[in-house]
C-alpha cells in the first residue's frame, strides 16, 4: 500500500503547518531562505534577479516586524507580484512566494502550490533542508514502498559486508561474540569497493526519490487545482512509482577514481574508511541549535532515515577546532602583548617534547598499539630522567615517526580520537558530545550493545582516560624531518657551554654577544628547576593520591616564582596534560591553598598561550568547576574565567551576578599578585552580563538593591582611574547602568568619579566606545544643583591630555546619525560654559547639528534623541536627572490643585514635590544657564530652529511631537525674556498656527496647557495680538473649557475680551434654531440624549428633533400619551429617558436607527407633575403632598409627606426637593433620612416664595426663585455641608434653570433668558425667547455647554450657539 489518498484538505493543512512554524521561527526561516539562495546556480555563483532580490528585502521587512505588529499587506502584495512576474521559478522565489501568501493569510492553496513547486524544482532540496515536515506528511507515505526496496537492499550489503569481516578476521574474530557484529560497526569495517558499492546505492536512492518527488508534486498540484471538488468527484489517479533510474556516464566516470580515494581516505588517521559519513559531510553544517531549543528541531532539518544514522564527525569537533573568541580588546590579547618582550611560549600544535608522565603509562600504550608498529627508542623519553644530562644529543636519534593511533583512544561513534570520554554504565566509552546527540535524537539504547540506558545524565569525565590521552598526543607530534638547531633555554637540549670571543675590530658587537658569567650561573639555576619542575610535573600527571598531587601543585608555584616565566617552564606546563591535571585539582582538592595556587598558575598560562585556552574550554564542565569554585569565595577563579573569554549569552547563564558583585565591593585585594586582579576581572564581566541582560530592571541578571549601594559605587568608581583602558570602560558601563537604575544615584557618582583617565581612554578606542564615554558625561550633567553640573563640565573641559572640546568637534564630523544629537549637546554645554563669544566654531556646529538631525526625517531615532537633547538644554534637573522643562512651562499655567488630575495635570504637582527648594544662589545660575542655551538656540541663523520643530509637531510619532512641544513652547516662552532680536517673528510664522492646532485638538490636558502658555507668549506684542485674532473662534472656544482650571486661560480670556471677562463679546450667542411647534400646545419639557433634542408638549406628543444649520429637522414623533407631558428625565447609563403625565404612568423610551420606541408602561396611579429616574426607581411629585417613590418592581410609598413639592433632582441615590414654602430638603434613599438645607418661610401676606427650579452640577446645589428680601432669586449651595456658597441678585422670577460647565441660563416669565458666570456668579446678558407674553418652560445645554434649547408657552422651541 501506498497510504492513504491525498485531500485537497490534507493538502493544506500539511502545508500550513510547516509554513506557521517558518513564519514564527525568525532564526530558522532565515536558515532556509540562505540555504534556498545558496542553492540557485551551480555552486551559488548565480546572481538573482533584482526582483527576487527586492522581495526577498520586502518579506523578510514584514516578518521580522510581526514580532512586535502585524506583518505590511502592502509590502506582502508587492513581493506576491514582484515573485509572479519572474520569468523562471527558483526554489528561493518558491519559498519566498509560499511565505508570502502564508503571512497575508488569504487562503492556503497559493501557499501550497508554492511548497509544491519547490519539490518539482529541487526534491533533494526540498526534501533535506528547506522543507522535510512537508516531506514526511505528504511524500513520506507515498513513497514507503520505495524506502523499504532501498532499505533492503541496504541490509542485504551489509550482510554481504559482514561475512567478509567476520571470514578475514583471527581465531578470536570467528567468535561467536564476532558473528553478532553490530551495523555500526560492520560500516566502519567495509573495504574500498564495498564502500564503493554502498556510496553508489545510496546516490541511486537520491535520485529515485527525485524522480518520485516530482512527479507526486505535480499529482498534489492537481489536487490543488481541482479545489473542493475533488473531494466529491473522482481525483486523478497518482503516478507509477519508479524503483531504479540510470547513472550517467559522467557519475560512472567519477567513480572509478573512487576506490583509491576511499583507501587513502581509510588509510588516514589509523582507522578504516567509513561510508556512512562519505555522503553525510559533504552535505555542509546543519540548522544551529540553541542550547534550550525544543526536542525535534533538528527532525525539520532532515526526514527520518530507515537506516542506522551516525553523528557527523565535523558537527562534534568543528567547535572544538575553532580558538575561543578573543577580541581585540580581550584580556589574553592584552595580557600577551604585556608579555611580547619575552620569547613566545609554544602551542599545543608545535611542541616536540613529550609530557613527564608518559613513564609511568608507556609501557600500557605500547601494548594497546597494533603489532605492526614496534616500539622504537624517542628523543623524547631522555626528558623523563631528571637529570638533564643523561640526555642524549638530539641528532643523533632517528628522525621521530608518528604514533599509531589506539584504538581504546577513539570514539565508536565520531571515528575520532576522544575530547571529553564519558563512559557509560554499559561500560562504553564515547565522546561527550556524541552520545548526547545520540540520546537527543530519541534512542535510550547504548549505540554499542544496545542495552537500555537507566538514567538520561551522563556520568563525568573518565580523566584517566584523558590523562592518557594527551599524554598520547605529546608523544605523536612529529617533528620536522630536517633537523634544525634547538633554540637555546629548551628543554630539549642542555645551554651551550660559556665562551668568551676573542678580540675583534667590532668589538662592541663581540662583547654584545658573548654571554657573561652571570649568565652561566642563572642558566644552570634554571636546569636545576626545570628537572624539579618534571618531576612534580611527573608526580601530579601520574599520581592518584590527592594529598601527593597537592603537593606537586605547590611545588610547581614555588618553581613557577623562582624561575619566572622562562620558555622552558612555560614548555613544560602548557602541554593538555598538565592542564588537565591542574583541572583535576580543582574538581577534587578541597584545600583552599592549593585551589587558589591552581587557578594562579592556570591564569599565568592561560595569559601568555592560546593552547591553554583552548584546552580549558574545550570542556564545558572544566568551565563549570571554575563557575562554581568562584561562587563558593574562590575569588581568583574570576581571573582565569575573564581569560577564558566566555560570551555574554554564556556568562548570564553561569549566574555568577552576585558573586561579581561582591568581589567588585571587597576591593583590590590580590595577595597572589595576578596577571589580573580579581576586581578587574569581575568588572569587566559584570560589565557583558549587565548588557547582554538588557535595560529591563525586572529581568536584570543582577538585583537593583546591588548595584546601588554607596560601597559598590564607590569601588566601582575607583576603576575608572585603572590601567586598563578595558576596565575604564568596563566600570563606566557598570555605573550608566546604575543610573538608568535609579537616577538619584547620579549626584554620587559624579562625586566620586575621576574623569580624566576616561577622558584619556576616549582617544584610544573605537566608536561605539566613544558613544558610551559621551553618553556618560552627558548623563553626569543632568544633577539637580547647577553648580554641581558645572563642577563636571569643568572637569570634562580640562581634564584630559587633549582638548575635549576640539576632540569632540573632530568626532562630531563622522558621528553616526543616531550618536550625533548627544554628541552635539555635550559639546554645546561644553562651549556655553563661559560667557559665549560672538563666533563660535563649537557652538555653531554643535547647533547646526541638532538642527539637521531634527529635519531629517529619514531617521527617527535621531529626530527624537535631538529633540530630546535640547529639551535638557535649560538645565534643570529633578534629583533624579528628569528634565523639568515641561513641568516648569506647566506651572505657567497656573493650573488649580482640584483641576489637576482631570486635565492630565499630575505631572506638575510631581515634579514640584519631589524636589526640595534650592537656594537664590542656584535659582540664579540655573536661570542665567538657561538664558545661555535658549540665546544660543534661537539665534542661529534667524531662528532656523523653529522650522524645523514646526515639521516635528507635524509627525505622527506621539513620542517625538510630545518633546518638540516642550522645546517649542520653551523657546517661545525664552524669547519674552531675551532682548528682541526680531526673531519672535520668524517663530509666529513657524509655529503660531501648529500652536492653535494642539490647543484646539490635542487628546492630552497637558499638550493644550503648552500650546496656551506658546500662545500667551505670542501675545505680548501688537503683531502677535493681531495674529491671534485669525484663530479667534477656536482660541476663545478652548479658553472657555480651560478657563475654570487655569488661571493663565483666564487671564487670556480678559486679553481678548478687552479686559472684561464678563463681557458680552466674550460670551457671544448667537440664535441658530427656531420652530413653531403651537399647533402640540406648550412646550413642557426638553432634554438632550445623542446629539438629539426630545420635546415634550401639553397635547401629550413626544418629538426628536436633529439641528442641521439653522433649522431644527424633525426626526420622529409618537403620541402615545393621552394628556400633557410634564417631564423628560434621561438616564444616560442606559442610554434610555423616561416621560411623565398627568394620565398617570410613565413610559420608558428607546431610540435607536432614527425610530423611537416605547418599551415599557409604569401605572404610577397619580398624574405626575415632576419625574427624575434612577437605575432601579423613579421618583415623582404627584397631584398633593409629598413624592412618591416607585420601584421598576411595583412597588411605592411617599417620601416628605408634609412638604408640597415644586422641583426635585435625584444624584447618586439622595433627592433634592423644592418646596412651594421655599424650603429645600435632602433625601437619602437608601435610609431614608431627610436633611435641611433650607427652613420654609410662612406665607407673607398671602404670597408663596415657592422654589421653581432646582440642578445639582460638580458638587453645588442650585435654586431658583422669586426673588427674596436679600434680592436673589438663585442662590448656590453646597451639597456636602448645606453651607451657602454663593446668590445671584436677580431682580426676575427664575422659572427655570439650566447649568452648563462655565454659564448659568435663568428662565424668566416674560419670555427673557439671563445669562450668568458660573465662577463669578455676574451677570453676562440676556437673551429673549418668543414673545413677551410668553413663559419659559424648560431650557436644556448639550454636553459641551455650546448649545442652549429653550422651550416656550407660546409652543416655540429655539436654540442658540456660543460664538
Amino acid at each position: 500500500m501506498a497510504g492513504p489518498a491525498p485531500t485537497y484538505s490534507a493538502i493544506i493543512a500539511h502545508t500550513a503547518a510547516f509554513l506557521a512554524e517558518l513564519v514564527a521561527d525568525p532564526l530558522l526561516r532565515r536558515h532556509l531562505l540562505s540555504a534556498a539562495a545558496a542553492s540557485d546556480g551551480a555552486g551559488g555563483q548565480q546572481q538573482h534577479p533584482a526582483a527576487t532580490l527586492q522581495a526577498l528585502s520586502l518579506v523578510s521587512d514584514a516578518l521580522d516586524t510581526a514580532a512586535s505588529a502585524s506583518p505590511s499587506p502592502s509590502s506582502l502584495r508587492a513581493a506576491e507580484r514582484l515573485l509572479q512576474s519572474l520569468p523562471t521559478a527558483t526554489p528561493l522565489s518558491c519559498l519566498l512566494l509560499a511565505l508570502a501568501c502564508a503571512a497575508r493569510r488569504r487562503g492556503g492553496a497559493p501557499a501550497a502550490a508554492a511548497v509544491l513547486d519547490l519539490f518539482a524544482l529541487d526534491p533533494a532540496l526540498a526534501r533535506h533542508e528547506l522543507a522535510p515536515a512537508a516531506f514526511e506528511a505528504l511524500f513520506a507515505p507515498r513513497l514507503l514502498p520505495v524506502m523499504r526496496h532501498f532499505a533492503a537492499r541496504r541490509a542485504s550489503a551489509t550482510a554481504a559486508a559482514a561475512a567478509a569481516a567476520a571470514g578475514n578476521g583471527d581465531e578470536d574474530s570467528r567468535s561467536d561474540e564476532a558473528t553478532a557484529l553490530s551495523a555500526m560497526r560492520v560500516l566502519s569495517m567495509m573495504s574500498g569497493a564495498q564502500a564503493q558499492e554502498m556510496r553508489a546505492l545510496e546516490r541511486e536512492y537520491e535520485m529515485v526519490l527525485d524522480a518520485n518527488c516530482r512527479a507526486y508534486a505535480l499529482y498534489l498540484r492537481k489536487i490543488l487545482e481541482a479545489g473542493e471538488a475533488s473531494t466529491v468527484s473522482s481525483p486523478p489517479h497518482p503516478p507509477e512509482l519508479v524503483f531504479g533510474v540510470g547513472a550517467d556516464e559522467d557519475d560512472r566516470g567519477d567513480d572509478e577514481d573512487a576506490p583509491d580515494n576511499d583507501e587513502s581516505a581509510s588509510s588516514q588517521n589509523g582507522f578504516r574508511y567509513n561510508p556512512m559519513w562519505a555522503e553525510t559531510e559533504e552535505q555542509g553544517d546543519l540548522y544551529p541549535r540553541r542550547q534550550g531549543s525544543v526536542k525535534g528541531r533538528r527532525d525539520l532539518m532532515r526526514p527520518p532515515s530507515l537506516y542506522p544514522q551516525r553523528v557527523p564527525p565535523h558537527l562534534i569537533v568543528q567547535q572544538q577546532q575553532r580558538s575561543p573568541p578573543v577580541g581585540r580588546g580581550s584580556p589574553v590579547s592584552r595580557l600577551r602583548a604585556e608579555h611580547s618582550q619575552s620569547p613566545a611560549a609554544p602551542s599545543d600544535d608545535s611542541m616536540e617534547e613529550s609530557s613527564s608522565e608518559l613513564g609511568a603509562g608507556k609501557e600500557e600504550k605500547r601494548a594497546a598499539s597494533p603489532p605492526s608498529s614496534e616500539p622504537r627508542p624517542h628523543a623524547d623519553d631522555a626528558l623523563l630522567s631528571p637529570d638533564p644530562a643523561s640526555s642524549p644529543a638530539r641528532g643523533d636519534a632517528d628522525p621521530p615517526q608518528p604514533l599509531p593511533t589506539p584504538k581504546d583512544f577513539v570514539c565508536p561513534i565520531t571515528s575520532q580520537v576522544f575530547d571529553d570520554p564519558v563512559t557509560l554504565e554499559t561500560g562504553q566509552t564515547y565522546e561527550r558530545r556524541a552520545i548526547q546527540e545520540w540520546l537527543h535524537r530519541g534512542n535510550a539504547t547504548c549505540p554499542i550493545t544496545r542495552q537500555r540506558l537507566h538514567g538520561a545524565h551522563l556520568p563525568k569525565t573518565n580523566y584517566v582516560l584523558k590523562r592518557l590521552i594527551a599524554a598520547w598526543r605529546d608523544q605523536s607530534q612529529q617533528h620536522p624531518s630536517t633537523p634544525t638547531a634547538p633554540a637555546a633555554g629548551t628543554m630539549d637540549s642542555p645551554a651551550p657551554p660559556f665562551k668568551t670571543s676573542s678580540p675583534s675590530p667590532d668589538t662592541s658587537a663581540s662583547h654584545a654577544s658573548a654571554p657573561s658569567p652571570t649568565s652561566v650561573i642563572a642558566q644552570a639555576t634554571l636546569e636545576t628547576a626545570v628537572g624539579e619542575l618534571r618531576a612534580a610535573v611527573s608526580c601530579l600527571c601520574t599520581s592518584e593520591d590527592l594529598a601527593e598531587s597537592e603537593k606537586s601543585v605547590l611545588k610547581i608555584d614555588r618553581l613557577w616564582r623562582e624561575a619566572g616565566a622562562e620558555q622552558a617552564v612555560l614548555a613544560a606546563l602548557a602541554r593538555p596534560a598538565v592542564i588537565n591535571g591542574f583541572v583535576e585539582i580543582l574538581f577534587n582538592s578541597v584545600s583552599a591553598q592549593v585551589l587558589q595556587v591552581a587557578v594562579f598558575l592556570l591564569a599565568e598560562l592561560a595569559s601568555r598561550d592560546d593552547a591553554v585556552v583552548q584546552t580549558l574550554t574545550r570542556v564545558d564542565s572544566d568551565v563549570d568547576c571554575l563557575v562554581a569554585l568562584f561562587k563558593k569565595g574562590l575569588v581568583e577563579a574570576v581571573v582565569l574565567i575573564c581569560l577564558l573569554s566566555p560570551t555574554p549569552e554564556q556568562l548570564v547563564e553561569m549566574d555568577m551576578a552576585e558573586a561579581l558583585v561582591s568581589t567588585i565591593r571587597r576591593g583590590d585585594e590580590d595577595p597572589l599578585k595576578m596577571c589580573i586582579k580579581p576586581k578587574a576581572a569581575s568588572v569587566i564581566l559584570l560589565s557583558q552580563v549587565l548588557i547582554e541582560g538588557g535595560t529591563d530592571s525586572s529581568t536584570s541578571p543582577v538585583p537593583r538593591s546591588a548595584l546601588l549601594s554607596e560601597r559598590f559605587i564607590r569601588s566601582v568608581a575607583a576603576s575608572l582611574e585603572a590601567g586598563q583602558v578595558e576596565e575604564r570602560l568596563a566600570a563606566m558601563r557598570i555605573l550608566l547602568r546604575c543610573i538608568w537604575e535609579d537616577g538619584h544615584c547620579r549626584s554620587s557618582i559624579a562625586e566620586k568619579s575621576s574623569l580624566g583617565a576616561v577622558l584619556d581612554a576616549f582617544h584610544a578606542v573605537g566608536d561605539a566606545d566613544k558613544f558610551d564615554i559621551v553618553r556618560f558625561l552627558y548623563e553626569l550633567l543632568k544633577l539637580k544643583k547647577r553648580s554641581a553640573a558645572e563642577r563636571v563640565l569643568r572637569a570634562i573641559k580640562d581634564g584630559g591630555s587633549f582638548s575635549m572640546m576640539h576632540t569632540l568637534l573632530v568626532h562630531l564630523q563622522s558621528a553616526p546619525p543616531e550618536h550625533s544629537p548627544v554628541v552635539a549637546g555635550l559639546l554645546l554645554q561644553l562651549d556655553l560654559l563661559l560667557e559665549p563669544r560672538k563666533l563660535s566654531m563649537y557652538r555653531e556646529e554643535a547647533v547646526d547639528c541638532l538642527i539637521q538631525c531634527l529635519k531629517n526625517a529619514d531617521f527617527p531615532r535621531s529626530q527624537l534623541l535631538a529633540a530630546e537633547t535640547i529639551m535638557c538644554l535649560p538645565g534643570k534637573f529633578s534629583s533624579s536627572g528628569r528634565p523639568l522643562a515641561r513641568s516648569t512651562l506647566l506651572k505657567l499655567a497656573r493650573v488649580k490643585e482640584r483641576h489637576r488630575q482631570s486635565q492630565d495635570l499630575s505631572v506638575v504637582r510631581a515634579d514640584g514635590g519631589e524636589d526640595e527648594m534650592v537656594g537664590d544662589e542656584e535659582e540664579k545660575a540655573a536661570s542665567e544657564w538657561e538664558r545661555k542655551t535658549a540665546y544660543a538656540l534661537v539665534s542661529h541663523e534667524f531662528g532656523l530652529v523653529f522650522e524645523a520643530l514646526s515639521e516635528c509637531l507635524k509627525s505622527k510619532n506621539a513620542e517625538l511631537f510630545t518633546t518638540s512641544l516642550v522645546c517649542a513652547t520653551w523657546l517661545v516662552y525664552m524669547l519674552s525674556l531675551l532682548p528682541d532680536t526680531g526673531v519672535l517673528g520668524a517663530a509666529r510664522v513657524c509655529l503660531l498656527r501648529q500652536f492653535v492646532i494642539v490647543l484646539r485638538s490635542a487628546k492630552h490636558g497637558s499638550d493644550r496647557v503648552l500650546a496656551m502658555v506658546a500662545l500667551r507668549s505670542f501675545m505680548n506684542d501688537r503683531e502677535g495680538m493681531h495674529d491671534i485674532t485669525t484663530y479667534i473662534k477656536d482660541v476663545l472656544k478652548t479658553l472657555r473649557e480651560l478657563k475654570k482650571s487655569s488661571g493663565l486661560a483666564f487671564e487670556m480670556l480678559k486679553l481678548l475680551s478687552d479686559g472684561q471677562e464678563s463681557s458680552v463679546d466674550m460670551w457671544n450667542h448667537k440664535e441658530i434654531n427656531l420652530v413653531d411647534c403651537s399647533s402640540n400646545g406648550e412646550v413642557t419639557s426638553i432634554v438632550y440624549l445623542k446629539n438629539h433634542i426630545f420635546s415634550g408638549h401639553s397635547d401629550g406628543t413626544l418629538k426628536v428633533w436633529e439641528g442641521s444649520e439653522n433649522i431644527l429637522r424633525l426626526v420622529h414623533e409618537a403620541q402615545e400619551h393621552t394628556k400633557a407631558i410634564t417631564s423628560l428625565s434621561v438616564l444616560h447609563s442606559e442610554e434610555k429617558f423616561y416621560s411623565g403625565s398627568l394620565d398617570r404612568t410613565i413610559r420608558v423610551w428607546q431610540f435607536r436607527d432614527g425610530v423611537l420606541r416605547c418599551v415599557e408602561i409604569h401605572d404610577t396611579r397619580d398624574p405626575v407633575q415632576n419625574l427624575a429616574v434612577a437605575n432601579a426607581m423613579a421618583c415623582f411629585v404627584p397631584q398633593g403632598a409629598g413624592v412618591k417613590l416607585l420601584s421598576w418592581n411595583g412597588g411605592s410609598k411617599l417620601l416628605n409627606p408634609s412638604k408640597y413639592v415644586r422641583s426635585m433632582a435625584l444624584v447618586h441615590g439622595k433627592l433634592f426637593c423644592g418646596c412651594n414654602d421655599s424650603s429645600i430638603q435632602e433625601i437619602d434613599l437608601a435610609s431614608g433620612t431627610l436633611g435641611v438645607i433650607q427652613s420654609g418661610n410662612k406665607r407673607i401676606l398671602g404670597k408663596a416664595n415657592p422654589i421653581y427650579s432646582l440642578q445639582v452640577h460638580d458638587g453645588l446645589l442650585y435654586t431658583g426663585s422669586t426673588p427674596s428680601m436679600d434680592g436673589a432669586s438663585v442662590k448656590v449651595w453646597n451639597c456636602a455641608n448645606y453651607n451657602l456658597v454663593g446668590s445671584m441678585p436677580s431682580s426676575m422670577e427664575a422659572r427655570s434653570l439650566v447649568v452648563s460647565a462655565d454659564l448659568i441660563y435663568l428662565g424668566s416669565r416674560n419670555g427673557a433668558v439671563e445669562i450668568w458666570s458660573r465662577e463669578k456668579l455676574t451677570r453676562i446678558g440676556t437673551l429673549q425667547a418668543g414673545g413677551p407674553s410668553c413663559r419659559v418652560q424648560c431650557m436644556a445645554v448639550d454636553g459641551d455647554g455650546d448649545v442652549l434649547v429653550v422651550g416656550t408657552s407660546d409652543g416655540r422651541i429655539q436654540a442658540w450657539g456660543l460664538t
